[in-house]
């Protein structure tokens, strides 16, 4: 285990009513808020309403950026920087999923830099300063309630980025189990296999002495895989809902990656999918993470069969530690098909022949990936698997 600081600054308010937090959060920072929501389901069931009462009572003046897209555009976050400085902006509100936050975020930093927010995404230069934001979560799945990283997508130029900022950390963030009770069944696994992706992404390192952060990881895995075939029968139980909101912010505030530095190869890999492609990037995470698990297999066979055993119930009774470490892999990609996760790339109708844009947006900044350095033929290896 590596020497580590750890921070996180983000306040946590979690349980059902805790709505009522946002009166007494918001006047701490501002009374010109821009309220961030995506498509129109907040307005549908009924949070949007919630979240406005609130704001009224505490008398701030409202301006409303809607329409965030499911993998949130560079194009929506120029509107948001426009409208903050149009209006004096003063605190930015997210109310939905990872998103929607990811897009406040990079308002956040974009209303306070004099050139285009993509230098900042694309990691040409650091902020310097940022507005206050703060959470409304109405979907397990990104954590990005509480940690400071964001991703965007520049849809004219089919680019996706992961970037981030002590800067952008939530001031608080307000997790009612309840607003996630209407998340449809598709949307709720994706954001199950989201967490989990996080989860896998630390887990796969090669630091000694971890045996804390590795059983964290690991039951946190356990519990969205118990809790997931409930939660998909029962979709508006408060008691899974609970659990599984718990999980998707436990799985990327920090707590699991204190001491060691995780992969994050397949993150990448899948941003360059969903950029080209537009697909949810849980089901594109279903389809790659499978194929670079067993691409990657023997960089350390160990970590697959501790998975394998420990959180997928592989018996290793007389067999080889890589023949349970390629159980475990098929474990995991069994799972998430039974959740209703696709399998293939194929299934949303990408061909080898689409294969090399792919490799080209992924290796946009060199080789990656600390579990194993991946180059262009890797990637392309890894892609072919998936198809």
């Amino acid at each position: 285990m590596q020497s580590f600081t750890y921070s996180n600054p983000t306040t946590l308010h979690f349980g059902e009513g805790k709505l009522e937090k946002l009166t007494e959060e918001i006047p701490k920072y501002g009374t010109k808020v821009l309220l961030v929501y995506g498509g129109g389901s907040i307005k549908r069931n009924g949070i949007y309403d919630q979240v406005i009462k609130r704001l009224n009572e505490i008398n701030v003046e409202i301006v409303e950026l809607s329409g965030v897209e499911p993998n949130p555009r560079l194009s929506t976050v120029h509107r948001g920087v426009d409208l903050v400085k149009e209006h004096n902006i003063d605190f930015l509100l997210a109310v939905g999923g990872g998103s929607v936050i990811d897009c406040t975020k990079a308002i956040a930093v974009g209303a306070k830099y004099d050139g285009d927010v993509w230098d900042i995404i694309t990691k040409k230069t650091q902020p310097k300063e940022a507005l206050p934001l703060g959470t409304v979560l109405t979907i397990a799945a990104t954590g990005s309630e509480m940690n400071s990283s964001s991703v965007i997508t520049n849809w004219e130029t089919n680019e996706k980025y992961g970037w981030g900022s002590p800067l952008v950390f939530p001031k608080f963030s307000i997790l009612d189990p309840t607003f996630t009770a209407s998340l449809p069944k598709d949307h709720t696994t994706y954001g199950m296999i989201d967490m989990m992706a996080h989860v896998f992404e630390q887990y796969f390192h090669h630091e000694k002495n971890t045996p804390v952060q590795d059983q964290f990881a690991e039951s946190i895995l356990r519990t969205v895989k118990e809790t997931a075939p409930l939660l998909l029968n029962d979709l508006t139980n408060k008691e899974y809902r609970s659990t599984v909101l718990y999980c998707g912010t436990l799985a990327l505030n920090g707590t699991l990656s204190m001491g060691l530095r995780g992969d994050w190869a397949t993150h990448n890999i899948e941003h360059a999918v969903s950029a080209v492609f537009d697909i949810p990037h849980g089901a594109g995470l279903a389809i790659l993470f499978p194929a670079w698990m067993e691409y990657c297999l023997e960089e350390n066979v160990t970590r697959f069969t501790q998975l394998a055993t420990r959180v997928f119930g592989v018996n290793p009774e007389g067999k080889s530690d890589l023949t349970v470490a390629k159980e475990g892999i098929q474990a995991i990609r069994d799972f998430w098909t039974s959740i209703g996760a696709p399998g293939k790339l194929s299934d949303y109708h990408i061909k080898e022949s689409d294969l090399p844009v792919l490799v080209e947006k992924a290796m946009a900044n060199g080789p990656f990936g600390r579990f194993k350095t991946l180059q262009a033929e890797d990637v392309l290896a890894i892609y072919k698997r998936a198809l």
